[in-house]
């Protein structure tokens, strides 16, 4: 099943959709942007002011094994919350047991130029500098930051080896989703920007409070590869 770039959003889901709809949160706290301070692992303060991400190649997985892909790029933004809502909409009937998809944009999309939709470069996502898109952008300030102007700044992009930031995320469903004639299902999943600080790493903002190329990249894609999971499945008939 094959979709554009361009990123759809819809108020009524037709016949047999499944929504999905992205959460942000700090750890058990949900995101605020500008207006709250946090603590990272190593018991830093800091506050954000701008996060978003790409999510790509949506693959819903049914119980026998057949994968129903969207391959359609979707730019979650905490400033838009209209962005954090994705419907997919006309799935086959069947039992689907997880889903998954890739944060980042592909080789073939970043060596293709500025391009529309969700790739717009209006969108802030975009180096002109080296022609490529950036996956995920984190932006906040911090005391202990050693950038000037107190800034936490982690704009994160990349696909070439040994600097590919793309992530494959996997996400097995709490229980699986029955989708039959006129079914409209959503998952609600919990993105956590703690995550993106910690594990494998944690990121100490006195040493590292700016990544904006590839040097250091893979070290916060490796940490926000962990940052998504399941909060909670409704079903509406």
């Amino acid at each position: 099943m094959m979709l554009s770039h361009e990123s759809a959003y819809s108020q009524k889901p037709k016949s047999n959709s499944i929504e999905i709809n992205f959460s942000h949160y700090v750890g058990n706290e949900v995101l605020k942007l500008d207006s709250v301070i946090y603590k990272n692992a190593l018991n830093q303060d800091f506050s954000v002011t701008k996060f978003k991400y790409y999510i790509a190649n949506i693959v819903l997985l049914r119980k026998d094994g057949k994968p129903i892909t969207y391959n359609s790029y979707y730019l979650i933004d905490e400033e838009k919350p209209g962005s954090k809502k994705i419907v997919l909409e006309n799935i086959p009937i069947g039992e689907y047991v997880s889903v998954n998809f890739t944060v980042g944009v592909d080789s073939i999309d970043n060596c293709s130029g500025a391009q529309s939709g969700a790739l717009d470069p209006v969108n802030g996502m975009f180096w002109a500098w080296n022609t490529g898109y950036i996956f995920m952008k984190l932006e906040g300030t911090s005391q202990f930051s050693s950038s000037p102007y107190a800034m936490l700044e982690y704009h994160i992009g990349g696909f070439k080896k040994p600097h590919n930031c793309i992530q494959t995320i996997s996400l097995p469903l709490n229980k699986s989703i029955l989708i039959a004639n006129n079914y409209n299902k959503t998952i609600e999943i919990k993105t956590d920007v703690l995550e993106i600080l910690k594990t494998p790493i944690s990121i100490n903002f006195s040493t590292l409070s700016s990544v904006t190329d590839f040097n250091n990249a893979t070290i916060i894609a490796d940490n926000y590869s962990d940052m998504f999971s399941i909060l909670k499945l409704n079903d509406e008939k």
